[in-house]
């Protein structure tokens, strides 16, 4: 079962979450956070979407030309509350823009490494499988289709490696949890192995693109490569 800690990661990364049941079902202050991240979530989406009235220009009374000295060209000046809402609109969607689509010129096997430290709590012992409609969500049938045959499925989460969103998959392995990216937009020459703390691992091309399997030291990765690539069909 997760840890307390664990599931606030989990919950503070994505407040639409579905895994940690169990610790959810007992821990009321776990509850708490969950609907306090839910509710920050909604008023982000709520702020995004900001709805502007219409400026209206009062009617101006007609004006004898004959009578007018012409100045300096000067802007019309806009509202301050209208300014400051485009201000931090427009700052939001480059900011978002810059973090979702940042590109790395560390080799993609590197970057892999570096996104998994940031997700230790993916990596849970654990027989309870993802809910259909998450798994549907993260991968949809427009970017590939995974059969059950790989193992049994336990997280996924739509993650950006290299500047592009891939579904990140954990599946359980002999010997612990296994890592899954299926990344159709990153392809490669040929297989590369990936090495780390206790950790040993392979990317390889399929297709067009390359996914990457991750376990512990000693798992059986070559069981489980055979499995994830015949299953695994590129829609793109």
């Amino acid at each position: 079962m997760m840890t307390r800690d664990e599931y606030k990661k989990a919950i503070t990364a994505d407040p639409s979450y579905e895994g940690g049941g169990e610790l959810l079902a007992t821990c009321s202050e776990c509850q708490a956070y969950r609907a306090e991240m839910q509710a920050f979530d909604r008023q982000i989406a709520s702020a995004m979407s900001l709805s502007v009235p219409e400026l209206n220009m009062p009617e101006l009374p007609e004006i004898d030309s004959s009578n007018v000295t012409t100045l300096a060209s000067r802007r019309l000046g806009v509202p301050g509350w209208l300014a400051m809402a485009a201000a931090a609109t427009f700052a939001a969607v480059i900011g978002f823009n810059m973090l979702s689509s940042e590109v790395s010129d560390a080799p993609l096997a590197e970057q892999i490494i570096a996104h998994l430290d940031h997700e230790p709590y993916a990596l849970r012992v654990t027989d309870k499988p993802v809910p259909d409609r998450r798994l549907a969500r993260v991968m949809p049938a427009s970017i590939a289709t995974l059969d059950h045959s790989a193992g049994l499925i336990t997280y996924a989460q739509t993650c950006v490696i290299n500047g592009t969103e891939v579904p990140h998959l954990v599946i359980q392995g002999e010997r612990g949890p296994v890592t899954i990216l299926l990344m159709p937009e990153q392809p490669i020459e040929g297989p590369q192995s990936i090495s780390g703390d206790s950790i040993n691992g392979i990317l390889l091309p399929v297709g067009d693109g390359s996914i990457a399997i991750i376990g512990e030291e000693g798992e059986n990765l070559q069981r489980i490569e055979e499995k994830v690539v015949d299953s695994v069909a590129w829609s793109t």
